[in-house]
């Protein structure tokens, strides 16, 4: 039995209370595998996770996506077999490791021609990207989106994946120099939401009408701006709290403000079915290896500085995605 280098946490708080730790991993049972990790994706939700707001029961391990090679195959499973390229995000976490022992079903095969890097940093946020577009609520070509933080990781996604469509998709960001990523990336337009009120700049842009759909993972911060963007019976979809969450509301205000929609989804009840899982992440690397999606990976990590990329990663001082590389 081999031991591997895992990052967990023994309480929550700040990015000092992340431990590397060696533990133990064994051979794989029914319907699990066992891989070697060559890329680790860091995500907010990690952050969140480590602080307590989506608390875990303690102490526990951490990350939600990786990639690398199969090792070994449980009975039962299929879909892979040894020395596959794979890659995933999954509950439960423990994507910070050298190798794990997990379950097979939201483990992917991963194509020769997307890099362990690319394939550690886009299952999150590329399969997030693809339900917010293809599974929440229908969008076609010439709608209007607005993407709040289109600088970061499933933003970038995000505005090349709405200009693959023919969907204008409007970005806020809070630099101009982020905004400008944006547009280079897919955004019809952008807005710094630290200089501009980014509700009257949509409709401004708009032409008075708003957006058919709000896409928000900033949370307390932009929420009442968003549903100000929205059209009449236009959709909210409310994805993250990367500013802290959204405190109660009175639901009676979307009446008023337009018959207006609203919807809190998770990646893990779409990917929760196997089949359904692999057919999104096979979309979603069609995307990739045809050119309309490039991974933007801006920082990359040691294991060992596991603690810095959080520390960067909840200090908005990263753009793109981050790898922690092993």
């Amino acid at each position: 039995m081999t031991t591997a280098k895992t990052v967990i946490i023994e309480e929550f708080g700040g990015p000092e209370k992340l431990k590397i730790v060696d533990r133990e991993v064994g051979e794989p049972g029914p319907g699990q595998i066992r891989i070697r990790h060559k890329a680790i994706g860091l995500n907010f939700i990690e952050v969140y996770q480590r602080t307590g707001l989506y608390p875990l029961d303690l102490p526990a391990s951490m990350g939600m996506e990786a990639s690398g090679i199969v090792e070994a195959v449980g009975e039962g499973v299929t879909h892979l077999k040894v020395g596959d390229r794979a890659a995933y995000t999954s509950m439960p976490p423990g994507a910070y490791c050298e190798a794990r022992v997990m379950p097979a079903a939201q483990v992917c095969p991963l194509p020769e021609a997307i890099s362990f890097e690319e394939g550690a940093a886009m299952m999150l946020k590329g399969l997030t990207t693809h339900y917010l577009f293809r599974r929440t609520t229908p969008i076609e070509k010439g709608d209007w989106v607005l993407f709040h933080a289109a600088a970061g990781g499933v933003g970038l996604i995000a505005c090349q994946w709405a200009r693959a469509e023919g969907i204008n998709l409007i970005g806020t960001a809070g630099s101009d120099e982020k905004c400008a990523l944006a547009r280079e990336n897919g955004a019809v337009e952008t807005i710094n939401y630290r200089t501009e009120d980014f509700a009257k700049r949509v409709r401004e842009i708009t032409g008075g009408r708003g957006v058919k759909v709000v896409m928000d993972g900033v949370g307390k911060d932009t929420f009442e701006g968003s549903l100000d963007s929205l059209e009449e019976f236009g959709m909210m979809i409310s994805f993250g709290n990367a500013s802290g969450a959204v405190p109660p509301f009175n639901i009676g205000l979307l009446g008023p403000k337009g018959s207006l929609k609203i919807t809190r989804p998770t990646l893990y009840t779409h990917i929760g079915n196997h089949e359904r899982c692999q057919q999104m992440a096979k979309e979603l690397f069609e995307m990739v290896t045809s050119g309309k999606v490039k991974m933007h990976i801006e920082q990359t990590f040691p294991l060992e500085q596991v603690a810095d990329a959080h520390r960067a990663l909840e200090g908005r001082k990263t753009t793109g995605s981050t790898v922690i590389t092993l």
